[in-house]
């Protein structure tokens, strides 16, 4: 008997930690990870413990694992439909499959304690343009020391309630994108977050098997100090789904939620989330924002702590360059604002591909027309570039980074080995 074939370290996503953005899915090199309205699920028969997904997950859901026979492995099926992990199976049962197992489970915790060796042998090419390989897992070295994980699961309390103090269509009325920018109060209970953090809101009400709904994540809009500074509140920026990705009609739980939120609502918080997707905090540091949509929000969040450092005197020198993309001026959250910022305090350059009698244009697009300053700024170890928005973005980012990085002289490789382990290339797409 084939002793490798007797026991295997299943890996397994924990469905009460998990707050569905979808970090694992995106990353993971060989589409062992799916999910449905509900969980997100490990495949056991595409895993190959690679660990890409380990370190980018904000909730640590994703680090999980069972001993189990070869044979009796968790289906897909049977992950979909967990509210929560089953428990280890018994020691006695493990010894009853023999001394082959044993022998077969004391060299999987063995492999288990060395993620690493597994990891770089089974990992892809560094130089595949994927943010599974080229997105940092490590925040700036100066970035401020975020707090995760104090509300939830398996923290001290499961969760906090916030009450809504603002509501405020941030898209013009009249477009397809109803976007919201949502105010969110915390009274005297301690919710510290940094930019580039998220929170994941509990929607009321169960879903269509009657189960109470899991979390949905959003990034944070406001700055550390709050949205209104000195106080203890922060923002997010909510488009309404009404229609999915291949544009069927669906109403999102939580979005139509928290679009309609009146003013003295209460929420449902969990989090803060995110401890590599971070600002620097040095003076001289330069930070490339590449952006589409409500993915715009972490961007918001670190320009307006900069502008308010700025207007206190706190902050001298260090770039601030934004490419946003949206179809139309009209469905672009915060175009009125961004236009109001000082142009030697930030530069803008938008983006629109749906816009009449105007060729499509989108960020690559943006970013390939500024090659010289990119370019520039790729080689300079105090810049910094962030890409929030929709997956699709991805490829078409990497691809203009990796040609503006080439057309000027530079070893693509190596760049982004550099730009990876030195947290300076971070990637949030979902």
């Amino acid at each position: 008997m084939d002793a490798a074939a007797t026991v295997v370290q299943q890996h397994l996503i924990d469905p009460e930690i998990c707050i569905r953005c979808n970090t694992c899915e995106a990353t993971c090199p060989i589409g062992a990870i799916t999910h449905d309205g509900r969980n997100y699920v490990v495949d056991a028969d595409k895993c190959n413990a690679c660990m890409a997904c380990v370190p980018p997950c904000p909730t640590g859901a994703i680090d999980n694992w069972r001993l189990v026979p070869r044979g009796r492995t968790y289906s897909v099926t049977e992950q979909l439909g967990w509210d929560e992990l089953p428990p280890p199976l018994p020691e006695a049962e493990l010894a009853s499959l023999g001394a082959e197992a044993a022998a077969q489970t004391e060299a999987v915790l063995a492999r288990a304690a060395q993620p690493s060796v597994a990891s770089a042998a089974l990992q892809p090419e560094p130089a595949a343009l994927s943010g599974a390989t080229l997105g940092a897992t490590v925040p700036p070295w100066s970035a401020a020391h975020p707090y995760v994980n104090l509300y939830g699961p398996r923290a001290a309390r499961k969760s906090v309630r916030a009450t809504c103090v603002g509501n405020l269509r941030v898209t013009e009325v009249g477009s397809d994108y109803d976007t919201h920018h949502i105010v969110l109060d915390f009274g005297a209970m301690p919710f510290p977050v940094l930019e580039g953090q998220s929170i994941g809101i509990i929607p009321p009400g169960t879903d269509a098997q009657g189960r109470p709904h899991h979390p949905r994540q959003y990034s944070v809009a406001s700055p550390r100090n709050g949205e209104r500074a000195g106080h203890n509140n922060l923002s997010l920026t909510v488009k309404r789904v009404l229609t999915d990705h291949q544009g069927n009609p669906v109403r999102g739980v939580a979005s139509n939620y928290l679009c309609d939120l009146k003013v003295g609502d209460e929420v449902e918080v969990i989090g803060p989330f995110g401890s590599s997707f971070l600002m620097p905090n040095h003076p001289r540091s330069h930070i490339v924002m590449i952006c589409t949509g409500t993915g715009s929000a972490p961007m918001r969040a670190m320009t307006e702590w900069r502008r308010r450092l700025r207007a206190s005197g706190k902050f001298e020198g260090g770039r601030l360059l934004l490419f946003f993309g949206a179809r139309t001026p009209q469905e672009l959250p915060y175009f009125g604002p961004l236009q109001k910022l000082p142009r030697d305090f930030i530069e803008v350059h938008f983006a629109f591909s749906r816009v009449p009698g105007q060729p499509r244009q989108y960020v690559q697009d943006a970013m390939r027309a500024q090659a010289a300053t990119l370019a520039e700024l790729l080689r300079d170890p105090d810049a910094y570039f962030y890409v929030c928005g929709l997956r699709a973005m991805e490829e078409g980012v990497l691809l203009a980074l990796r040609d503006i990085a080439l057309g000027a002289g530079l070893d693509w490789e190596a760049l982004t080995c550099q730009l990876r382990d030195e947290g300076r290339l971070h990637l949030e797409t979902y």
